[in-house]
């Protein structure tokens, strides 16, 4: 039989996220590696999960998303941003923001079309331009004065008579770059000159630490109207197993994006979309302690890596930190993260997975900080073996 696997994914096997996790497993590692935390959200939050399940909301929501959840999302959007959007035709619930931006490039980009990422990228943006029949059209991010950021003139060469849309990842994983104004309107200036979409993942958008603020693309001028907006409970809220995220958009762009996802999920779990619209009207204090706690833990795993010999990059945002190899004497983070349950009994996840030109990513591996103090404290001990030349 012939490989069963349609030509356009086969570059795409197990996840580097499913690999690392797998070789934690195998060798007792710490797992500093895939994104989730591992403590619950928001105790009542929780709690109204368990109440929505035992009231009996156990069957199909309405496919566009339970009302009270898009009227809380509405709400949220206003009072954060100034964004005013329709409840009723302009949110539309899904399964985590990885559907959404999954739903949305399928929804709005025709075979061939071009999609212009910014890399490194989450590794779902790639396969659904994949899925799609769209091609990837890559712009680098480069580190410059201690954060990575792109060059201007590079995304507006990477523009072609098929571009149909720029995937934006703000805050950024894998990096934690938070883009500024200039960069957004950059942009923005791109989007609304060659007539693109903008297709904005935003999950990160309330961890962000040192004061840096995050600008969602929507609020500039002339982007509302061209921007589908994502994000989700999952990282607000450190219930990334709930898969309850949203996109906010104009109706059009909605519409579009619903007719794609009524065929993917038709609808995501009621009990956790009750208990979101609760969180997000209720508990954005736990939030802001939660962005607090997160700032004091990358801190601590800054200094731990910094002291084990790792060039290190300081995140605006998000669940990680970039650190650079080689003042360890390594050059390719593929091969050290294989190596490292080995050398200090710790699991990282290289960047180069991230990228198109995996040159310029092969000098990078990310560090999770999202996990218990105690946590972060064995595995920066066992850190240390690499600057001492030692092995556990």
């Amino acid at each position: 039989m012939s490989e069963p696997l349609v030509r356009r994914m086969r570059e795409f096997g197990t996840t580097v996220f499913a690999t690392m996790t797998k070789l934690a497993v195998e060798t007792g590692s710490i797992n500093l590696g895939q994104g989730f935390p591992d403590t619950d959200g928001p105790a009542r939050m929780l709690e109204r999960a368990v109440e929505a399940v035992r009231d009996g909301f156990n069957q199909y929501p309405p496919g566009p998303g339970v009302p009270e959840l898009r009227r809380a999302v509405a709400e949220h959007r206003e009072k954060w941003y100034g964004l005013a959007y329709d409840p009723d035709g302009e949110v539309l619930v899904t399964v985590g923001a990885t559907e959404a931006i999954a739903a949305a490039v399928l929804a709005l980009c025709e075979p061939g079309d071009e999609v212009i990422v910014f890399e490194p990228y989450y590794d779902s943006y790639a396969a659904a331009v994949a899925l799609a029949g769209a091609v990837r059209r890559p712009v680098t991010l480069r580190v410059d004065a201690g954060r990575f950021t792109f060059d201007p003139a590079e995304l507006a060469a990477a523009v072609g008579p098929r571009t149909r849309a720029v995937l934006v990842n703000s805050p950024h994983n894998p990096t934690g770059t938070v883009f500024n104004r200039q960069e957004l309107e950059a942009i923005a200036e791109v989007c609304r000159e060659r007539d693109l979409v903008a297709i904005s993942d935003e999950v990160y958008e309330h961890l962000t630490f040192d004061g840096v603020e995050h600008v969602p693309l929507a609020t500039l001028p002339g982007m509302r109207e061209r921007t589908v907006m994502i994000s989700s409970a999952g990282k607000s809220f450190s219930v990334t197993g709930w898969k309850t995220g949203w996109i906010c958009a104009p109706a059009p762009l909605v519409a579009a994006v619903q007719a794609v996802k009524q065929f993917l999920t038709f609808t995501a779990a009621a009990p956790w979309q009750l208990a979101v619209a609760y969180g997000l009207r209720e508990e954005m204090d736990w939030v802001n302690g939660l962005r607090a706690d997160l700032q004091a833990k990358r801190d601590r795993l800054i200094a731990g890596l910094e002291t084990a010999g790792f060039g290190v990059l300081r995140p605006a945002g998000t669940y990680f930190v970039q650190t650079d190899i080689r003042p360890l004497g390594f050059d390719d983070g593929l091969e050290l993260a294989r190596r490292l349950p080995e050398l200090a009994g710790v699991v990282a996840i290289p960047t180069q997975a991230f990228y198109d030109n995996v040159s310029r990513g092969r000098h990078f591996l990310r560090f999770a900080f999202c996990k218990k103090d105690e946590v972060i404290a064995e595995a920066v001990t066992r850190l240390r073996h690499l600057s001492s030349g030692s092995t556990l």
